[in-house]
């Protein structure tokens, strides 16, 4: 029976207003991510010769370490793994301790009250709201950014505010911005640094000021840090909870998703003040039984390996100093980030004697139609394109062709920026 047929019943009012209530389904508006798969389609049909140069997936190119795979292989054969994890075991939770300490360099974490595993950081994402927010209360987001925090906040009853990150600003939030009745109301700042999608750095100084303001406004930290350990040209691994006071007003998010190559693993940890650890495990407890354990065990070998992430990070970083030399040349203003593996660029006003780009989404569908180069359109705070160094290679030298492909079919117009 076909979709139209059950909107006709009595499942179609029923639905709850969260999710669109009786016009669940009916909304004819595309979304971004929509709007590039069906532009990625369209490219490949027009022209099924060419090759798509997929700068768009966020997400790693490669499998996951093979010491990884061995020990998932081998603790997946072990009949005392079989069972429910509930809220993981302490083999994870010390390793992931210990990681926080050996990369970090953050010292008096407790493996046993102050770290708890998640099934990636998406899922941790989306329950901490039920911790914390009533209907009224305040969540502090940044924009451009990921909003799966503020989509179950605003189911709670909650609501949004958005702090646009800007160029002027280094991409990092403006504090004195938020406006002292919002402030008040709020019970979660949510940050993300390494950035997605700007890749941008947090530093020191602004994480000192992030626990100086949520001390001042009684505001609980959410800092998602999937990223933070692939870094650049010398600089370390930086955590929130390296910074005084951290722990006493949040916590981090950890992914062994994009540092490790185990996106489809999904294993991560929570890690910081007691207290949010022990009501997101109350929380988690009454949505999961927890990950595989034999999963945990493989990650915890991974987690003390940590030169498996510095080898990928040498991969990427390799990968920005070519596309960013590249972007450049054809007159784009690309600046190398210290962590990620995203790359934030400007869009471009046009093409010099032809079209216009009235958003970064215009340019970004320009690329991906015209010149089968796929990228991911930021338009909240200013016209960006977000370019991943994620893409399809198997060494330097395919690396350096797939680049060199790319400024190829660029060159052959002029922008106007």
């Amino acid at each position: 029976m076909s979709i139209d047929k059950y909107q006709e019943t009595y499942i179609q009012t029923n639905f709850a207003d969260r999710i669109g209530g009786s016009n669940y389904g009916k909304d004819t508006n595309i979304y971004k991510f929509e709007k590039i798969k069906r532009a990625k389609a369209s490219a490949k049909k027009d022209f099924p010769d060419v090759e798509l140069i997929d700068l768009g997936v966020g997400e790693p190119d490669e499998m996951a370490d093979a010491g990884i795979v061995a020990a998932l292989a081998a603790e997946a054969a072990k009949p005392e793994n079989r069972g429910y994890a509930d809220n993981g075991i302490p083999e994870f939770k010390t390793a992931a301790a210990a990681y926080l300490k050996n990369v970090f360099n953050v010292d008096g974490i407790d493996a046993d009250t102050e770290i708890v595993h998640s099934i990636g950081s998406k899922p941790a994402l989306a329950m901490l709201p039920s911790c914390f927010i009533n209907p009224g209360d305040v969540t502090i987001m940044t924009v451009p950014g990921y909003p799966v925090m503020g989509t179950h906040t605003k189911y709670l009853g909650g609501e949004v505010f958005n702090i646009q990150l800007t160029k002027e600003n280094n991409f990092l939030p403006d504090l004195t911005a938020i406006p002292e009745d919002i402030a008040k109301r709020a019970k979660l700042l949510y940050l993300n640094y390494p950035n997605n999608p700007t890749g941008a750095s947090a530093t020191v100084e602004f994480f000192t000021e992030v626990v100086e303001w949520a001390k001042k406004y009684n505001v609980v930290v959410v800092h998602d840090a999937p990223y933070a350990a692939l870094t650049y040209d010398g600089k370390k691994p930086f955590s929130f909870l390296s910074v005084p006071g951290a722990k006493d007003v949040g916590v981090e998010l950890h992914s062994l998703s994009k540092s490790y190559n185990m996106t489809g693993w999904r294993i991560g940890f929570v890690a910081g003040n007691p207290l949010v650890v022990k009501a997101f495990s109350d929380v988690k407890d009454n949505n999961d039984s927890g990950q595989f354990i034999a999963i945990q065990k493989a990650a915890a070998y991974g987690l003390n390996h940590p030169e498996i992430t510095e080898k990928i990070a040498e991969k990427y970083s390799r990968r920005h100093d070519m596309l960013v030399a590249a972007l450049n040349e054809l007159g784009f203003q690309a600046e190398k980030p210290k962590g990620s593996f995203f790359l934030y660029v400007e869009a471009p006003k046009g093409v010099v004697g032809g079209r216009r780009f009235e958003s970064g989404e215009d340019f970004s569908q320009f690329l991906i139609r015209e010149k089968l180069i796929s990228s991911v359109p930021w338009d909240d705070a200013g016209n960006f394109v977000r370019f991943s160094v994620t893409f399809i290679a198997s060494g330097e030298e395919e690396e350096k062709r797939v680049i060199a492909e790319i400024k190829r079919r660029l060159s052959d117009v002029e922008f106007e920026f």
